[in-house]
């Protein structure tokens, strides 16, 4: 197989794929609404990635899904979640949920906020593919508030051998890992060397070394580098996607 040459793609918050309806407002940094294929449109092992804004009282109804690892991330707001292997509880900023689907699994999820509170959400659902197919479904939960005080990158979810010993989510693939910065402004963080990452602005902006200003929901795809410097150009939070496979 040919070794990919080294690319740095940013994608402007503007260019994601939208979709909305009276309660929700999705903006996808790889077309995830309707009948798509996910794997051609992917970066690296990242199927989907979208950040959904709820509005109070609404949600997505019971539904399944089959082999995926599907991370869930909370930017305002709180997520009611249930599911059919008997997982509940509100999905809040700083904790980070992973359901592994494996052989199928139920669930749904909902702006914890009533009508009444006119509270909305903000979540990023992010997809990768697990290593194997058809395993029993599971569930975790980890509140990683706290070690994101420090200005540093943290690694919140990951499958890849090197992770094991850390305090962290485990992922159903073992070539992933996914990484959160909460930034003051001026400090930095160094991009992971990979062959794929993704870097996406949750909030906040950011200066990206060699490529200029980020703006929230902005992103930059890496292809066979890493190594770049992201300084907070104001207090920020950035989603960072450590991939050493891919299907292409």
């Amino acid at each position: 197989m040919t070794k990919p040459m080294p690319r740095v793609r940013v994608v402007p918050s503007g260019e994601r794929a939208h979709w909305w309806n009276e309660w929700l407002d999705s903006r996808q940094s790889f077309p995830a609404t309707g009948n798509f294929d996910l794997e051609a449109n992917a970066h690296g092992l990242l199927m989907v990635h979208n950040e959904d804004t709820v509005g109070a009282g609404e949600g997505f109804d019971t539904h399944q899904h089959r082999d995926m690892e599907i991370l869930t991330w909370v930017l305002e707001g709180s997520v009611v979640h249930q599911d059919s292997v008997g997982n509940s509880g509100l999905v809040y900023p700083g904790l980070a949920q992973r359901m592994s689907a494996g052989t199928g699994i139920m669930h749904s999820e909902r702006n914890g906020a009533t009508w009444s509170e006119r509270t909305r959400l903000r979540v990023v659902q992010m997809w990768v593919p697990p290593d194997t197919s058809g395993v029993t479904p599971s569930y975790q939960e980890m509140d990683v508030d706290g070690e994101l005080a420090g200005n540093a990158l943290v690694t919140i979810a990951s499958g890849m051998a090197r992770d094991r010993d850390q305090t962290a989510i485990i992922l159903g693939n073992r070539y992933a890992a996914l990484h959160v910065a909460r930034l003051d402004a001026g400090s930095s963080i160094t991009v992971p060397d990979a062959p794929y990452g993704h870097v996406f602005v949750a909030a906040g902006s950011a200066d990206f070394e060699g490529h200029g200003a980020l703006e929230q929901g902005d992103a930059v795809r890496l292809t066979a580098t890493g190594g770049h410097r992201v300084t907070a150009t104001e207090p920020a939070e950035l989603l960072i996607w450590e991939m050493h496979a891919g299907f292409a």
